[in-house]
């Protein structure tokens, strides 16, 4: 038996060795060579006379016979420049063709397109012209699913691009039509195939509609992808016939119209996303109960109108809705506590009502980590309840500009009408008491189910530790006291409490908060010095107590050195950076005590022999630099005048 096998060994070995590609192989391999102008070294191996089985780039069948076939060119990142020739297309065995990330251009022939062969085909990042040609329809008679890859991220330059694959059925064809193209998207009705599962296009800047009789086709899809488009019209009726669908993602288009009612026959659906169109209308007609799988539902920026439909409740499985950016108006519904796994919600920028009895059914929903409800509830009070607690999970919450009107209910929350004093209670938010690092640990790693946006800055964060720790309190009614523990919150990177009417002094403790990269103290009434250990806040990008009653010297050492017009609207400051600079009296205040007349006189006359010498002084240096020609520009007198403070990430408003 050993020595059966080691002659088994031996003939494959034998067989291996001598076997190579055929002539024509050959031939059309080098045809292709000869199309580039740049061919990235691939000549030094590809020579005529050798076998192009060995060459570089390529890899044959593994066959027990004189001639192997070619099955894989492989080219990627090659440097190559120049055409691509029909030639590849004639490659009888050929399964997959990788030329991406390269710079060819021109176009991609007709012959590599209707290969009978190619299951794999990328030609990603190059410079090619127009891929695929009008007419006729391109036919390939694959077994395994076509995987096409012809111009991520919009890299080739494409003209109107027809859907006219005819790809035969078959028990695992067809599972993905997966690819990237530019122009125009007609689907042709010789091209779907009732075995496609997967048709994903997603930002190809396409254009077009869904037309229903085409959409009828598709009965085995599961995800359809067209998002970040050009796409308009409806949702056609039809798509209630897709009943295997468990994503629909037509995101950030230009469709309008409302949802078909027989959207709730595609009972599969996980995923819905039609953010970012101009759908309108009810939801009611929509019955969502058809959905028990329905986990993330994303209706941003649209303009739905009405009371938010019962139904959705009864989608259990529900992790993520955002309803934000339309019309929705009422007041929500004590259905929406029997999301137990409701974890992110949003609902900002509607018409919602009743602030108290929002809080009381979200309190119970123990799963939410994100909340925003910013601009509803639009001069609504909150009164005294003790019994709005919970909340227990919540990481992020938005509730920006409802003009509340609060006693005693606090968050972290800006631009409403909040009154009272700012409660010592804050100190027990462990979010802003640990150091950065251990707040970092605190949040949640795992990424949101949607992205939440920034309105002001147009970023999207994914994760609950990408937001900056913040205590936002601007623009209220606040009074009183800054209350001294606000000091214990080092894990605080900004500090707004601009805008509202607090007085007293600034607390010497805030000088403890060295992670600050924003403190804004501007526009209350506050009194008294600026601490001169502010100078140890050496993070600071942003620093404003304008329009205050602040008095005394300006502290010129550290970071606040660089800033220059945070200080306005306090007449009794002074500085060299107003145009009230301090007198010597003020800057270096005499200790009180009762001098003696000889004492008196004795130190009269040493100020006034003090005060000449400083006096010649200035007149020699004024002489010296007459005649060294500097000009008098402020560029040499003020250095922090080069001290550029840096951007600031600002979370104004989320959706």
């Amino acid at each position: 038996m050993s020595i059966l096998c080691l002659v088994l060994v031996l003939m494959l070995s034998s067989a291996s060795s001598t076997s190579c590609c055929t002539e024509r192989e050959n031939n059309c391999l080098l045809q292709f060579l000869a199309g580039l102008s740049q061919d990235g070294g691939l000549a030094a191996s590809w020579r005529l006379g050798t076998d192009c089985c060995s060459w570089e780039g390529i890899t044959c069948s593994s066959m027990v016979s004189k001639d192997a076939m070619v099955t894989d060119v492989l080219l990627a990142s090659k440097r190559l420049e120049g055409s691509i020739s029909p030639a590849l297309g004639r490659l009888p065995g050929l399964l997959r063709l990788n030329l991406s990330h390269n710079s060819l251009s021109g176009g991609l022939p007709s012959e590599v397109m209707s290969s009978g062969s190619i299951i794999i085909l990328d030609v990603s990042f190059n410079s090619l012209g127009r891929i695929l040609p009008l007419s006729p329809p391109l036919t390939t008679g694959l077994k395994l699913p076509l995987q096409l890859c012809l111009n991520s991220v919009t890299t080739n330059s494409v003209g109107a691009f027809p859907l006219d694959l005819e790809i035969a059925p078959g028990s695992e064809s067809s599972r993905l039509a997966t690819t990237t193209f530019v122009g125009l998207f007609q689907t042709n009705s010789s091209m779907l195939s009732t075995s496609i599962e997967c048709l994903s296009f997603p930002n190809d800047n396409l254009h077009g509609t869904l037309e229903g009789e085409n959409v009828i086709k598709l009965g085995k899809l599961a995800t359809l992808d067209l998002g970040e488009n050009n796409f308009s019209g409806n949702i056609p009726e039809s798509i209630g016939q897709l009943n295997r669908l468990e994503e629909l993602l037509l995101n950030n288009n230009k469709m309008y119209g409302g949802i078909p009612s027989t959207l709730s026959n595609c009972t599969s659906l996980i995923t819905i996303n039609l953010r970012s169109n101009n759908f309108s209308g009810e939801l009611v007609n929509v019955n969502f109960s058809n959905l028990p799988n329905l986990k993330a539902l994303d209706l941003l920026w649209n303009n739905f109108s009405g009371k938010i439909p019962e139904t959705i409740y009864s989608c259990s499985n529900l992790t993520a809705l955002r309803l934000s950016s339309n019309k929705f108006q009422g007041q929500l519904s004590k259905g929406l506590g029997n999301l137990k796994s409701l974890s992110f919600l949003s609902l900002s920028y509607n018409n919602l009502t009743n602030i108290t009895n929002a809080l009381q059914i979200l309190r119970s929903s123990s799963s939410l980590t994100t909340l925003l409800i910013g601009r509803n509830f639009m001069n609504e009070r909150i009164l005294d309840d003790d019994n709005i607690d919970g909340f227990d999970n919540l990481q992020v919450l938005s509730q920006i500009a409802c003009s509340l009107y609060m006693e005693k209910y606090l968050d972290d929350i800006s631009n409403n009408n909040l009154t009272g004093e700012i409660p010592t209670a804050l100190v027990q938010m462990p979010m802003l008491r640990s150091e950065k690092s251990a707040v970092q640990v605190q949040l949640h790693p795992r990424a949101f189910q949607l992205p939440i946006y920034s309105l002001t800055s147009l970023l999207q964060y994914r994760k609950a530790n990408a937001f900056p720790i913040m205590l936002d309190l601007g623009s209220n009614k606040f009074t009183g006291l800054i209350p001294p523990e606000i000091g214990q919150l080092k894990g605080l990177l900004e500090l707004n409490l601009s805008a509202n009417k607090l007085y007293g002094d600034i607390p010497q403790s805030i000088c403890n908060l060295t992670n600050l990269l924003t403190l804004d103290l501007s526009s209350n009434k506050l009194s008294g010095t600026i601490p001169a250990a502010l100078k140890n806040l050496n993070f600071l990008t942003r620093f404003n107590i304008s329009y205050n009653d602040l008095e005394g010297p300006i502290p010129t050492e550290g970071q606040l050195s660089t800033f220059t017009d945070c200080f306005i609207g306090n007449p009794k400051l002074c500085g060299p950076m107003l145009s009230h600079r301090c007198s010597s009296a003020k800057a270096v205040p005499a200790p009180a005590s009762t001098l003696s007349t000889g004492e008196f006189s004795d130190k009269v006359i040493f100020g006034i022999t003090v005060g000449l010498f400083f006096a010649l002084g200035v007149l020699l240096d004024q002489m010296v630099f007459s005649r060294m020609n500097i000009p008098d520009d402020g560029h040499y007198s003020n250095p922090s005048k080069f001290r550029v403070n840096l951007p600031l990430l600002e979370l104004v408003c989320t959706l």
